[in-house]
């Protein structure tokens, strides 16, 4: 953050004050620009390769993908001159595909996981003695229902801010996991109607969960 409020200060006063103070020939702000855009790149492909967390590797690649070259790069006050001046990506092409890699294997196996977790809370509501949420007065699973398609919406929104691309490789991922999800769900569904008719709310668990139905189509 600090290299990039830096850089685009200091390109600014170049633009406007330093640039005409020099020949044309000169190029003094191609000059300053390629200097900045090689120490910046030098830096983050220096983190790149370093150990990092999943939060670091996902702001990275928002500043490669995102904050780079649309926040900073298309300012109105640097975007005519840096047009001018070809200065690449922030990472190399391999090192940038890797960290997407990494990224997507991570994202992916936290919604697998987060899925999990939201059955296994399910089931376990199942067999509590208890009557299930109603909302908008028919009874649901806010759990189930809202919580699993709020995590996969999320995953993929967040892929996306890095990249369309990166968010269109994420969904065709998730939308694997989903099918394994309602598998698992429908047999431990399964397995509660068969076993579990003296339930005191039994009745209510099962118009709850046929409502969920419709939210996952």
């Amino acid at each position: 953050l600090h290299m990039g409020k830096t850089m685009k200060e200091d390109l600014t006063v170049v633009a406007k004050y330093i640039n005409k103070l020099y020949p044309p020939e000169f190029n003094v702000f191609s000059i300053y620009a390629e200097l900045y855009h090689n120490y910046f790149a030098s830096q983050a492909k220096k983190n790149a390769e370093s150990h990092l967390e999943d939060k670091d590797i996902y702001l990275l690649l928002s500043w490669v993908h995102n904050f780079y070259p649309k926040e900073m790069r298309k300012d109105h006050a640097l975007a005519m001159e840096l047009d001018k001046v070809k200065l690449g990506s922030l990472l190399p092409s391999s090192l940038s595909k890797e960290l997407e890699k990494k990224y997507l294997d991570s994202e992916e196996v936290t919604v697998k996981n987060l899925l999990s977790k939201c059955l296994d809370k399910e089931i376990q509501r199942w067999k509590e003695d208890k009557e299930p949420e109603k909302l908008n007065g028919h009874f649901q699973s806010e759990l189930l229902g809202i919580f699993v398609i709020q995590s996969i919406y999320s995953g993929q929104k967040r892929a996306e801010d890095i990249s369309k691309a990166v968010g269109e490789e994420l969904s065709c991922r998730l939308l694997k996991e989903l099918p394994a999800f309602l598998r698992s769900y429908r047999d431990a569904f399964e397995d509660f109607k068969e076993k579990s008719k003296k339930h005191r709310y039994y009745k209510p668990i099962l118009i709850a969960n046929i409502n969920n139905c419709w939210n996952f189509r």
